[in-house]
């Protein structure tokens, strides 16, 4: 009796071509809602998978995108053969998220996921001020910056990247804690931490230099502290082939022009 194949759910962007394609993936594979797929083929770009991964979280669930967007760092190599054959030999990627957990101005708090990074943003004309410790330690007493972040290795290479962070192997049980256009104190341009750091930053000034929180696209507006640590219990399952993995990719970005 032949092996029953894997059970699929095809879940698309917006985009035109990410829709072509589910339409066209389901129409030869079939389609099941999330909750009783094997795998989850997300069809898009980068934003498209965060997106993905963050709707599946703790799922256990592997997610497989295919890139149907624009630069696709994330994404596998668009095919509609064989899909059965390349989700069974891909990799399997265990990504643990960040957790952002604030105290804001109008006496609220909030907690989210992060699964590329936590960063904080001035909104106004005035730079930021913030006080950063590490452990429970003060490390920067005062930074006066355009903001800061706290990437995970696997959003090593997004956002932090732009700012000039270093790009952090995937498998390093490390973060990146990286201003912003720090003017003050001018030298610093950031630190790697062990996973299990828990980073506060304190805005200091709060009522005249406004900060934002961001964790990847959730945004938490006038924040007056920011704990940032690796949740204890939070995984996002990512599936890549063999021939283009997540590490490879990191590691090839290291080498990149």
């Amino acid at each position: 009796m032949p092996e029953k194949a894997p059970s699929l759910c095809f879940l698309s962007s917006e985009a035109d071509d990410a829709k072509k394609a589910k339409a066209e993936l389901v129409g030869r594979y079939g389609n099941v809602p999330a909750g009783e797929a094997d795998y989850i083929v997300a069809l898009g770009g980068d934003g498209f998978m965060l997106q993905t991964l963050h709707e599946t979280m703790n799922s256990e669930t592997p997610v497989y995108g295919m890139n149907r967007g624009s630069v696709g760092f994330l994404m596998n190599e668009y095919s509609t053969e064989n899909l059965h054959e390349r989700l069974q030999a891909a990799d399997m990627n265990e990504l643990r998220p960040l957790r952002m957990t604030t105290r804001n101005a109008d006496g609220t708090s909030s907690i989210a996921l992060a699964i590329n990074e936590v960063s904080m943003l001035r909104q106004s004309h005035q730079a930021a001020k913030l006080k950063v410790r590490v452990d429970d330690r003060i490390r920067l007493p005062e930074l006066a910056c355009d903001g800061i972040l706290v990437a995970t290795p696997a959003g090593s290479t997004a956002y932090n990247l732009s700012v000039h962070g270093p790009i952090i192997p995937l498998e390093a049980p490390l973060l990146a804690i990286t201003p912003v256009s720090a003017f003050r104190p001018r030298r610093w341009r950031g630190a790697l931490l062990p996973n299990r750091s828990v980073v506060d930053i304190e805005v200091l000034e709060p009522e005249k230099r406004l900060v934002n929180a961001f964790a990847d696209h959730t945004e938490v507006k006038h924040v007056l502290h920011v704990r940032i640590e690796q949740d204890p219990e939070a995984r996002a399952k990512v599936l890549s082939d063999p021939n283009r993995s997540w590490s490879e990719r990191i590691l090839a970005e290291q080498f990149s022009d």
